[in-house]
């Protein structure tokens, strides 16, 4: 298929060459002073690129009716609006706060962990992230979605990477250098702690998933995640 990488970081390259090793064609490769010709060729678009150029980068793709998926996080409030212009536009949107496809099988690990130690009162939820410097946004979107299936699932009703109020979770963001990406999520007790963690090793994970996203997504119409792209719903 003709990928459209909308957003040509580090993120970028290593999608590209995955796509490449998959048999896949890149029409595009958009940097930030870039224009988006090539992208009507695209079969589908992966963006990868800053908060600030997401929702454009996405109404763009959305209006040329391309399918998009995006990795890019820290642009959130406007959710909602791009899952609304590609209902109106009959396109094909994923978002997803990780590709990773060792990620999503961790997320359905902390939402079924959440569930169970929901009645068990005497435990204390936190959680710690840890990024490479250049990542923008502190907590990571990965720690976001985490928490929320948390919340969803138990008597907390927020998080914080500050001074936690009663019934908020407590994020821990650290950035260190050449860290793809580690999410630690633990319950604590005065006799005992149940822990789950995930380590990235490297942007291979987080790239194959997008990958695996576009080619799922091409030729679909509707707003979709990696649950329906891995069959975990």
């Amino acid at each position: 298929m003709k990928i459209a990488l909308v957003g040509y970081g580090k993120m970028g390259k290593v999608i590209e060459r995955i796509a490449q090793e998959r048999g896949h064609e890149i029409v595009l490769r958009k940097k930030s002073s870039d224009n988006f010709d090539g992208l009507e060729q695209a079969d589908a678009a992966i963006e990868f690129s800053v908060p600030d150029a997401a929702v454009n980068n996405i109404t763009e793709c959305l209006n040329q009716n391309i399918p998009v998926v995006s990795g890019t996080t820290g642009w959130l409030e406007q959710y909602h609006n791009m899952a609304k212009l590609c209902e109106e536009k009959n396109g094909a949107f994923i978002y997803a706060s990780n590709f990773s496809l060792g990620v999503n099988v961790f997320f359905e690990l902390n939402l079924q962990l959440a569930k169970m130690m929901s009645k068990l009162k005497e435990y204390n939820v936190s959680m710690e992230e840890i990024h490479h410097t250049q990542k923008l946004d502190a907590p990571s979107g990965t720690a976001i979605t985490l928490a929320n299936d948390i919340i969803n699932h138990s008597d907390y009703s927020s998080w914080s990477i500050g001074n936690p109020k009663e019934n908020e979770i407590f994020i821990d963001a650290k950035r260190e250098e050449n860290v793809p990406g580690t999410h630690i999520i633990k319950y604590d007790s005065d006799v005992d702690s149940v822990e789950i963690k995930h380590t990235a090793h490297s942007r291979d994970g987080f790239a194959l998933g997008a990958v695996v996203a576009a080619e799922w997504l091409a030729n679909k119409r509707g707003v979709y995640s990696m649950k329906d792209v891995l069959n975990l719903t």
